[in-house]
């Protein structure tokens, strides 16, 4: 048995071409890595060569399978049937570490090894997998078709779960009009993935992830908004409200189909580190999602002078890595600060970084044209890079628009001297 898994973990690194990844069983019995002709070229030239004849057997009936061979598949079954026992006990119990002759069809959509297998041998079309794979509608109707268990729930993962955590709306979409119910939770994450994936606090409850909390996870609009029409619930508050999941993921068109669904724009729902929705949509989204979920900016504005008087707080004491990482944060909440990236320049000035200082100079000239400081953080990256010519022309014009300056004088000089 150990020698087998360590194959099929050799399958699934993409020496061999299938087999078990140990996570929770899909009800789609569909391997997450084919055991077929395209992924098993590698395999066949590292382990047992490119004849296929040369493959131990078990292999050579599940690549069968993948490969929609079903005259093969019944020469291998009947040459592995050494005592007799039928095709059908063959074909039914043998498996590389809980992967069957049904779940490499499906994983391929081969539909005439499925129709054997189910029409002809009878086989149980709710036979789990010990994998999770990308599905196939067609294999997925022709099973659901065949009486498979459109709810059934293993180890917290449904159907329609796992079609929506990859983006499938097409599946999606097909097991939402066979009645695959929209709110049903699951418990499929760990407590420890849900802490990598989710900042919640360990004592929380972590089985309650449903369709729209994984779509969202996943990034996937069209899986968001097929959930959102079958009626998914927006007001539930589980680890993150569904707007603070689209806003942390910067997802707009997502954070307006949940409050056209009738989300709360203003849910006083904070996540691990107390952030409201507004926040996160601040920090990671768009000013349009911070328009849509909270048109008042008091919020904003409040985390953004709360930031800059840290930032500030820092660079005094010559912390300026810090405060360099604190304007960073500040300007997550407003992109278009002047203030913010001259600050953040004379950051990365005292830090001997010229190409960070000026490109952080440029972007404040560029949202600032006529304001002198501009000019001047941009002279003294240039003089830092030594490219006195440009920071001469530079400062130049600087003087031009604050004349009075004596620090921007003195840096002309120097760049008058050294160009």
């Amino acid at each position: 048995m150990k020698s087998e898994r360590a194959a099929v973990e050799r399958l699934r690194d993409g020496e061999l071409s299938a087999a078990a990844e140990e996570v929770a069983p899909s009800t789609i019995p569909s391997p997450a890595v084919p055991i077929g002709a395209e992924a098993a070229r590698s395999w066949e030239i590292r382990r047992f060569g490119p004849d296929r004849d040369q493959w131990p057997e078990k292999f050579r009936l599940i690549a069968a399978a993948y490969d929609g061979d079903v005259r093969r598949l019944k020469e291998l079954a009947k040459s592995m049937d050494k005592e007799g026992k039928g095709i059908q006990v063959i074909l039914t119990n043998t498996n590389l570490v809980g992967t069957y002759p049904l779940h490499a069809a499906c994983d391929a959509g081969c539909l005439p090894v499925l129709w054997y297998l189910v029409e002809d041998l009878n086989m149980d079309v709710n036979k789990p997998d010990t994998m999770r794979g990308n599905g196939r509608l067609p294999a997925l109707r022709f099973l659901l078709d065949h009486g498979a268990d459109l709810h059934h729930v293993r180890k917290g993962v449904t159907l329609l779960h796992a079609a929506v955590e990859k983006g499938q709306s097409e599946i999606a979409r097909f097991l939402l009009s066979r009645g695959a119910r929209v709110d049903v939770e699951s418990s499929f994450f760990t407590p420890v993935k849900l802490l990598l994936i989710e900042d919640i606090l360990p004592n929380k409850h972590f089985t309650q992830l449903t369709p729209l909390d994984m779509a969202l996870n996943a990034s996937s609009l069209p899986c968001v908004k097929l959930l959102l029409q079958a009626g998914a619930d927006v007001s539930v508050t589980r680890f993150l409200h569904p707007l603070a999941r689209a806003a942390k993921k910067g997802l707009t068109e997502a954070v307006k189909s949940l409050v056209e669904a009738g989300a709360n724009a203003k849910a006083n729902v904070p996540d691990k580190y107390g952030r409201l929705p507004i926040e996160l949509a601040a920090e990671y989204g768009t000013w349009e999602d911070v328009e849509i979920l909270f048109p008042d900016d008091s919020i904003i504005k409040k985390r953004k002078s709360d930031l800059k008087r840290q930032a500030a707080d820092a660079f005094r004491k010559e912390n300026y890595l810090n405060a360099a990482v604190l304007y960073t944060q500040a300007l997550k909440v407003d992109h278009f600060d002047a203030t913010l990236f001259s600050n953040r320049s004379i950051c990365w000035l005292r830090l001997g970084e010229g190409e960070k200082a000026l490109d952080d100079a440029s972007k404040c000239k560029k949202l600032r044209p006529n304001w002198a400081k501009a000019y001047y953080r941009r002279g003294a990256a240039l003089i830092l890079l030594k490219d006195y010519e440009s920071a001469y022309h530079t400062l130049s014009r600087g003087l031009e628009l604050d004349p009075e300056s004596e620090e921007m004088e003195k840096l002309f000089w120097e760049a008058m001297d050294l160009k």
